[in-house]
């Protein structure tokens, strides 16, 4: 069957095919500890499924304007605004289909054929496939393990053209869990606006941050780097709520005009009932949050100590989000004992999940191969006993 020429540049998800062979495996009765999926185990918070139950009754089965309700994005502004310290109108934010329709949707509007978008790595392998997907070049520029994967304000002008349109990154970020600190953000701000291109942030899990750490949002540096950035941010993660598929953006008013044509042809609007369910949420009370936060630091904590006690791996430690990212590179190229010689991070984690039955996801996937990516946004029992099997399948490695 003949397909479009745009799917030959871009390849299907790595998160999603583990977590696909995971579930396959348990529909089976094969007992398997999935690391893969980028979803909190924990239920939307009551308050919120009861504020849907109610839109429902109240008639929020139709359709809405294509930006999302008045009343959405004004209540987003106002929440985006008080998370920044920024003023934010109405206007300046559209509601998608997720998060990542909102990227995508501003990647599509800003970038022409040809065009370069800097993503520092590693990264979410959907930003490059994207910006591919939008005809756009992603130039790679690796950030440096020994600092936390913090990215060299040096090396992104370093990767600057005449063709860049716009630097993408998350902070916190998937897979690393790194923040990228105030100091490098506001060179990579300052690099922007010499070389005229946007900055466009991922901010899915900006609430997700442990330690005291602190966010840095390049809109808060001044009015100049504002109209040039892009927010991206959402329900999904922080307000367990990713089945509900809500995203915001925020921009200036004509990229956000442009982004509400766009979807007008796609989608159109997201449901409206999930419209009203993260209205409850943004206006809502906060103690849930909170405590889903604190639950994910514990096992954070549990996870890094466990990976770092096995010999032969390291691991930064994640400030944010959801993810550990150990190296696993010392072990690729051994042999399982069957004779077996894994000859990459793919082959690893094959191995893994037949040998553990443990579900990780490869660290080519992000940019990074010999690395992999585990989520702790699954139980405290999971996390012990799952790590548990990785050291001893890896001990078993020659």
């Amino acid at each position: 069957m003949k397909l479009a020429k745009r799917l030959s540049v871009i390849e299907p998800s790595p998160t999603l095919a583990v977590s696909a062979k995971a579930a396959a495996l348990r529909a089976k009765g094969v007992d398997v500890i999935s690391f893969g999926a980028g979803e909190p185990d924990f239920d939307t918070p009551v308050f919120i499924k009861e504020a849907a139950k109610r839109a429902i009754d109240s008639g929020a089965t139709k359709y809405t304007l294509v930006a999302g309700t008045p009343a959405l994005r004004s209540a987003v502004a106002k929440w985006l605004g008080q998370a920044h310290n920024l003023a934010i109108d109405a206007s300046e934010i559209i509601v998608g289909v997720g998060a990542k329709q909102c990227l995508f949707n501003a990647l599509f509007a800003l970038v022409d054929e040809g065009d370069e978008v800097i993503v520092p790595t590693p990264a979410w392998g959907s930003y490059m496939e994207m910006i591919k997907l939008a005809g756009g070049v992603p130039v790679l520029v690796p950030g440096d393990p020994t600092r936390d994967f913090q990215v060299s304000p040096a090396d992104i002008a370093k990767a600057v053209t005449t063709r860049t349109r716009a630097i993408l990154f998350a902070s916190p970020s998937n897979p690393t869990g790194a923040v990228l600190d105030e100091a490098t953000v506001r060179a990579i701000a300052q690099i922007a606006v010499e070389k005229n291109f946007w900055i466009i942030t991922d901010d899915i899990y900006r609430t997700l941050v442990y330690g005291g750490t602190k966010v840095f949002q390049p809109a808060t540096i001044s009015p100049e780097v504002r109209a040039r950035t892009v927010i991206i941010d959402g329900v999904s993660k922080a307000f367990a709520m990713t089945g509900w598929r809500i995203g915001f953006a925020c921009a200036v008013k004509p990229l956000i005009a442009a982004m509400d044509t766009l979807q007008g042809q796609s989608t159109t609007n997201a449901a409206a009932v999930s419209q009203a369910a993260a209205l409850a949420g943004v206006e809502g009370p906060t103690e849930e949050l909170e405590r889903m936060r604190l639950e994910f630091d514990k096992r954070r904590q549990v996870m890094v100590q466990s990976l770092r006690a096995i010999p032969g791996v390291t691991c930064v430690e994640p400030k944010g989000a959801f993810y550990a990212f150990p190296d696993l590179s010392t072990f690729v190229g051994r042999k399982t004992p069957e004779g077996k010689q894994l000859t990459s991070d793919a082959q690893l984690c094959e191995y893994l999940i037949e040998e553990a039955r443990v579900a990780v996801v490869p660290g080519s996937a992000f940019a990074a191969p010999g690395y992999v990516r585990l989520s702790y946004a699954t139980s405290m029992k999971n996390v012990e006993e799952g790590v548990s099997r990785l050291a001893t399948a890896l001990g078993r490695l020659g």
